[in-house]
């Protein structure tokens, strides 16, 4: 009887030790983020809202020219509106590609998916982008799809050249001069501060539209990258949420994401 216990108590530990190393499974079919966005009436019914409210606060941004999305903007009264864009959840539904791809998570599984199959857009946005193209707005671009190189293409940058073809396969107009990639140069880190500086030095930037709080604010990531020296942390974050209040949903405009993005971070 003591040898059948011991023997049995050993089976135990072994199996839970087992299991606890077990790596989990990811199983995007039971994954509630991924299936709402998917298929919830609801998540169209938000991104239909927000680019509705955009729209609807677009023409007085243009005719106003003291104002800026860019709280540090200044003097940019004279220049042409502009507005900035994120694209993945943004532009571009990839939910489908969530849904689907082999984990781990890897930049050219996504340039892959994205060049097998044509683009499907966030609801609302194609509506909004047309009525901005028609007032005279350039859109912007700014993507943290890293430039890599790629065996066998000589392109420095073959995913621009994927993310612009995605944008345009929506009927939106866009050009290497209108979409900025992340590593794309040495000083465009995963930090949209410095593009969006760039884009601010020849346009007024009326608009900032994202799904991530880094769309629209500077270092919120748990890994700091230049020019941020100090890593985000829950606090922080909402901090610069509450910082910057009188933006949101008044030249700020953010769509949900439960499925990936900064905030996965800091959890």
């Amino acid at each position: 009887m003591i040898f059948i216990r011991t023997l049995l108590t050993v089976c135990f530990v072994v199996s839970f030790a087992a299991c606890a190393k077990a790596p989990a499974g990811h199983a995007p079919d039971k994954d509630l983020g991924l299936l709402w966005v998917k298929h919830a009436a609801e998540y169209d019914a938000i991104t239909r809202q927000v680019y509705g409210f955009a729209q609807r606060d677009l023409q007085r941004f243009v005719d106003d020219t003291s104002w800026s999305a860019m709280p540090e903007q200044e003097n940019a009264a004279n220049l042409p509106p502009a507005i900035i864009l994120d694209v993945d959840e943004t532009v571009l539904s990839n939910v489908d590609f969530q849904l689907t791809f082999e984990r781990p998570f890897a930049n050219q599984k996504l340039d892959d998916w994205s060049k097998s199959r044509d683009a499907t857009p966030v609801a609302g946005l194609l509506e909004f982008a047309t009525a901005a193209q028609n007032a005279g707005v350039e859109l912007f671009f700014l993507t943290n799809r890293p430039c890599q190189p790629i065996d066998g293409d000589t392109d420095a940058c073959p995913q621009k050249r994927t993310t612009i073809a995605d944008i345009n396969e929506l009927g939106i107009a866009a050009d290497a001069n209108h979409v900025m990639l992340s590593d794309e140069h040495p000083d465009w880190t995963r930090e949209k501060i410095v593009r969006r500086k760039i884009v601010a030095q020849t346009h007024r930037v009326i608009m900032l539209i994202g799904d991530d709080l880094s769309d629209f604010v500077s270092c919120v990531r748990e890994k700091a990258a230049a020019p941020c020296a100090q890593a985000a942390t829950h606090e922080s974050r909402e901090e610069s949420v509450e910082a910057f209040g009188r933006y949101w949903g008044a030249g700020w405009y953010i769509l949900p994401n439960p499925m990936h993005g900064s905030w996965t971070t800091t959890i």
